[in-house]
């Protein structure tokens, strides 16, 4: 089974499950929000994906840090940070065959799924 994590009214996240629903994917649909994440989920994510990759360090939640917390991240400082607001996890995470796959692009996707 296909799972997504992200949040609803994210704009990439709807784009992705667009292209699933028109391919025909069965895929199942993690809202951070809704259903929360656990940090046995969010320490799997990072060592697949790197904290680096997943920490949306480009995003408002993350920009609105003091610069303190910003300062000296590492992978104990960025799972905490995400651990305490999910909105600063990069959308979607994508788990497809066991394999993580981070963000969304049509022809990425096309990839995953062939």
């Amino acid at each position: 089974m296909t799972k997504m994590f992200g949040i609803k009214n994210c704009d990439t996240i709807k784009k992705a499950k667009k292209w699933l629903e028109a391919n025909q994917i069965d895929y199942q649909f993690h809202d951070y929000r809704v259903d929360g994440i656990t940090s046995d989920w969010l320490i799997e994510a990072e060592s697949k994906l790197g904290w680096q990759k997943l920490l949306n360090q480009r995003g408002t939640t993350f920009r609105q840090l003091s610069e303190e917390k910003k300062q000296n991240l590492d992978t104990q400082s960025a799972i905490a940070l995400m651990l305490d607001a999910p909105a600063m996890i990069k959308r979607p995470v994508l788990i497809h065959n066991g394999e993580y796959h981070l963000g969304f692009k049509p022809a990425e996707y096309e990839e995953v799924f062939k």
